[in-house]
């Protein structure tokens, strides 16, 4: 088989495994509590500041240095605010178009935001995926399986919020493994670019950084109150950074 659509094959498939695996949580819960909700959706925010601070933006200033990173995370948090404004805009323009229509829930609308950040994200990782079969076969099947077992617990963190604002389960388990298309294409680019610039990868991680950091504060963590206030929640915010440091200590 052609080495360039074997290293495109095998990463599309660690991104699609990857998160796909956290959204089939969809098919797992069946009519939880408001507070098992709550504590679902802290432990989601929890695992996405573990994935951000202790991986996302200590590798980005790494490769690409202090400005690289920094960069990146107020493009993020711009381009993620630009989102949010024009899902808001496109759902009021539908309901006054149809006099009826329910616009998306403060939820469903965090776990769509969460999803353009984890796919941002995993174009990076494909990054490294590419390069690493680009020097050795054997390092880039190793980085592949390691890679789809630190998108879980992203599947996990998206699929929450969109299972809670009432997205079904199929849909949630296709959102997910969607999410991870586009570590396919990251393979295919760090395969054919080879030795790519470490400025603009530094940038790319730095943004999903700065994307994921704005959803979680802005819409998750908020979110998460807003359905229970007691210590189950909090309690389910430390064990999803522990999990996060977990798995980002193997990548």
């Amino acid at each position: 088989m052609n080495r360039l659509l074997y290293t495109s094959m095998i990463g599309t498939a660690a991104g699609i495994i990857g998160t796909g695996l956290g959204g089939a949580i969809g098919f797992i819960l069946k009519n939880p509590s408001r507070r098992f909700l709550s504590a679902l959706l802290n432990f989601s925010a929890g695992i996405m500041i573990a994935v951000v601070c202790f991986d996302l933006l200590p590798e980005a200033y790494e490769i690409g240095g202090l400005t690289s990173g920094i960069t990146g995370v107020v493009l993020g948090v711009f381009v993620i605010v630009a989102c949010d404004r024009i899902i808001a805009a496109r759902q009021q323009r539908i309901s006054r178009e149809k006099s009826v229509g329910t616009p998306l829930s403060q939820y469903t609308k965090a776990g769509i935001l969460l999803g353009i950040g984890i796919a941002l994200h995993n174009f990076p990782e494909g990054l490294a995926i590419g390069s690493g079969f680009s020097a050795m076969e054997s390092y880039g099947i190793g980085l592949s399986l390691v890679i789809a077992l630190h998108d879980i617990p992203e599947g996990i963190a998206m699929a929450a919020p969109l299972m809670i604002g009432g997205m079904g389960k199929f849909k949630v388990l296709l959102a997910a493994a969607a999410a991870g298309i586009p570590t396919g294409i990251g393979a295919l680019a760090g395969y054919l670019l080879g030795g790519i610039s470490p400025f603009f990868i530094g940038v790319c991680l730095g943004f999903a950084g700065g994307a994921m950091l704005y959803i979680t504060c802005i819409e998750l963590i908020p979110g998460a109150r807003e359905l229970y206030r007691g210590k189950l929640p909090g309690l389910g915010f430390i064990l999803g950074v522990i999990a996060g440091i977990f798995v980002t200590s193997l990548i």
